[in-house]
């Protein structure tokens, strides 16, 4: 899919598609003054068939080009997206850009919501998480003028500009390295894969890579909520309940895998003998643990500083693949 730069829609188009005034228009967006129930749905009616985006500063930057970036990103408890915007924030403040930013918790109608919120300002970009956004979400980015980006993910059709890496190539690898090292019985403790889509897409090449080599997941554990230590070895604990004899565990991150280290240690469970651990993200914690986490290390720092490099020099529309590092680690 293409990405084509559109003109800003206007108050104007909004009001001839709707057949009324521009002053009948800007009454409804802003709640003020005397429509009818009838005049207000056929305004909104045009404004979503649109992707119209009421303009939150017009007159007051008229004559100035807008130097914000927004980023609507899913989380901040996990350090991944804090690393993209320390990377992105880096090369935007040094080109005198301003960064602002807004959390969806991996819910995509919130998501939907937020990035109206940020496009309101008129930002010269906005940078979300991934391919994964609703209908409306992705017709007001088309509608916006503004530069998209898209991070962290290379796994479908990037509206304009994606940063980042394959998920699935992420699955399809530390499978790999695990049947390679010679594991059978592997098992998957993860957080809800529904939300997040890029660890549901390793989670997907992961299993489909251990059925070719005639090695099926042997089992699972997928709690609900947001990943986190806690929950890493909670899931853990479960897994290895109801399945005892599995001689490896991967899981969704690296949050996840230390806790799963730390219920090994807990429980005596040594490690990688009686059972190895794999993670994904290669964050710093998990080199400081004894036994070196075994992982993928994600360029996230580099994904964010790529991504802003790309705004400030109007880029054409590309893909850029930054690829990831396996690291073998200590613990499988």
């Amino acid at each position: 899919m293409e990405f084509k730069h559109q003109a800003t829609v206007t108050l104007a188009e909004v009001a001839e598609a709707a057949g009324v005034g521009e002053s009948t228009v800007s009454r409804v967006l802003r709640n003020h003054g005397s429509f009818s129930g009838k005049t207000r749905d056929r305004v909104m009616a045009a404004v979503e068939r649109l992707g119209y985006v009421p303009n939150r500063i017009a007159g007051t930057l008229a004559s100035t080009a807008s130097r914000l970036v927004a980023f609507v990103i899913p989380s901040l408890s996990n350090i991944v997206f804090p690393d993209v915007l320390r990377g992105a924030s880096a090369v935007l403040e040094e080109n005198r850009y301003q960064a602002v930013f807004s959390v969806t918790d991996y819910d995509p109608g919130k998501e939907e919501a937020l990035a109206a919120a940020m496009l309101a300002w008129r930002p010269t970009a906005v940078m979300l998480a991934g391919y994964e956004h609703t209908e409306g979400t992705v017709k007001m980015l088309r509608a916006s003028g503004c530069r998209i980006v898209e991070l962290l993910d290379l796994d479908g059709d990037a509206l304009d500009l994606a940063v980042g890496f394959s998920n699935r190539a992420a699955g399809r690898e530390s499978a790999a390295f695990l049947l390679k090292r010679g594991y059978r019985r592997i098992g998957y403790v993860g957080h809800d894969l529904n939300r997040d889509t890029r660890a549901s897409k390793r989670f997907s090449a992961f299993c489909e890579t251990l059925g070719v080599h005639d090695a099926p997941l042997a089992d699972r554990e997928i709690l609900a909520g947001a990943s986190s230590v806690e929950n890493g070895r909670l899931g853990l604990e479960r897994l290895l309940a109801r399945t005892p004899d599995l001689d490896a565990v991967y899981f969704s991150n690296d949050d996840m895998a230390l806790g799963g280290y730390f219920h090994c240690l807990a429980r005596g469970i040594a490690i990688p003998s009686q059972l190895a651990i794999f993670g994904y993200n290669g964050l710093d914690i998990g080199r400081a643990t004894p036994q070196p986490l075994s992982t993928i290390r994600t360029p996230r720092v580099a994904t964010g500083q790529m991504a802003a490099q790309l705004v400030i020099t109007n880029a054409p529309p590309q893909v850029v693949d930054l690829g990831f590092e396996l690291i073998e680690g200590a613990t499988a």
